[in-house]
């Protein structure tokens, strides 16, 4: 049942044709699929990278951790300063900035001026995720939100399986300035495309400003999922390499073709949990933790054979996809509050979990060898199955007590990020 909270407008899909609506999130789907791919780029071009500034490759490789360290602290702040301003001019701008950032880091002279553009894109990633699921959603009813969000996730899915190769082979081919040339210039593109389709309207006008069922118990809850969730698979996507080749015994030219598998099944996996999330959004969640724990079960311990470990590599690729879509959807589905400010602490929860993901991987990787990996992803993953799964009793508990008049609920207030309440 569909609810809204005291005192705020019902959530009314602004007055746009069809088309246009599709059209606006097909932009918004591939303005993700740039930032999904300029945020992981230069983990294929960090030898180029550093060759042509005369920077060590560890060196350069503080261009990834600069991004995603900006996108954690400021998603919050930014999506709080900007709660007022009109989301077609607020995404408008924050693609413009992305598109300067962009052409700026393929014109960087010094390694410094490619890392303050880094820093320059990694500022609107964070805004651009906070506001661009409840922009998307908002222009559609209410009953098929769970398939645009899985339509607008197809592009940051697409970003490692196409955007990250693509841009490979062509720095490959020419240098690496020209990838980031050609991201440059369809961002501005996309930006254009941007002012022309999203309509102009308040935030909180907005069709997706308000949550359908919001709940702050689930949602405090979803953040904790999502940090554990994200932090199990990254833990092995970020050791995927040394484990298939050392462990495995895959050959090092064939690590693409796992990498494609992953990646291929990434995107197979985020639009069938599209499918369900209308119908079925809690149970999708646990499918999608239950198989990814079962992936990186199996790696754990069938993991020396060449075709198992192909295959839980592609059943984790198909549900870390269903992963991120479905936390997205869930977010927007209770949020206690404004979406955007939700969303912001949802993308700031999953680059913690990146970020642990990589280091806690990396403990383990120094301590047992890289066969442990696994194991630790599914020991992560499956801690936050089983706040899934016990999230009913838990959220009802809480309910009853407030209903009592105890403050059963009131200890969770002060985890949710500020601004979120209802």
């Amino acid at each position: 049942m569909t609810r809204t909270p005291p005192g705020a407008p019902a959530p009314v899909p602004p007055l746009v044709p069809p088309r246009r609506a599709h059209l606006a999130l097909a932009v918004l789907a591939a303005g993700a699929f740039c930032f999904v791919t300029t945020e992981t780029l230069p983990s294929g071009l960090l030898t180029l990278i550093a060759r042509g500034l005369d920077r060590s490759v560890s060196a350069t490789g503080q261009l990834v951790t600069a991004y995603a360290a900006v996108v954690v602290v400021f998603s919050l702040p930014l999506t709080r300063l900007t709660t007022r301003v009109p989301r077609r001019g607020l995404l408008t701008v924050t693609l413009a900035v992305f598109s300067a950032a962009t052409l700026l880091a393929a014109w960087a002279p010094t390694f410094e001026v490619l890392l303050a553009a880094r820093v320059l894109s990694g500022l609107a990633h964070a805004l651009f995720w906070s506001v661009a699921a409840a922009a998307a959603t908002g222009l559609f009813p209410p009953e098929v939100r769970g398939r645009m969000v899985a339509r607008l996730s197809v592009g940051s899915a697409l970003g490692p399986v196409l955007g990250v190769p693509a841009g490979t082979w062509v720095a490959q081919q020419t240098q690496w300035r020209v990838a980031f040339l050609v991201l440059g210039v369809l961002s501005v593109l996309l930006t254009l495309a941007v002012l022309a389709l999203l309509p102009s309207h308040p935030p909180e006008q907005g069709g997706a400003a308000r949550a359908l069922e919001p709940s702050r118990p689930r949602y405090v809850l979803l953040l904790g999922t999502t940090g554990l969730a994200v932090a199990g698979g990254m833990a092995v996507l970020t050791y995927l390499a040394p484990f298939v080749i050392d462990h495995v015994g895959v050959a090092e030219g064939s690590l693409s073709l796992v990498l494609a598998v992953s990646g291929a099944a990434g995107v197979v996996g985020t639009t069938v949990a599209g499918r369900f999330l209308d119908r079925r959004p809690w149970p999708t969640l646990v499918v999608v933790l239950a198989g990814l724990g079962l992936a990186h079960l199996g790696l754990g311990l069938l993991g020396g054979s060449v075709a198992v470990a192909v295959a839980c590599f592609g059943l984790a690729g198909a549900c870390f996809g269903g992963l991120a879509t479905t936390l997205m959807h869930r977010g927007l589905q209770h949020a206690p509050g404004n979406t955007d400010l939700a969303m912001a602490g949802v993308s700031t929860a999953f680059n913690v979990g990146i970020g642990a993901g990589a280091l806690l991987g990396g403990r383990v990787v120094a301590t047992w060898g890289v066969q442990g990996v696994p194991l630790l992803g599914a020991s992560l993953v499956l801690a936050a199955l089983v706040l899934v799964v016990t999230e009913p009793r838990l959220v009802a508990g809480r309910e009853a007590d407030r209903a009592r008049g105890r403050p059963g609920s009131d200890g969770l207030r002060t985890q949710v990020p500020g601004g979120l309440s209802g």
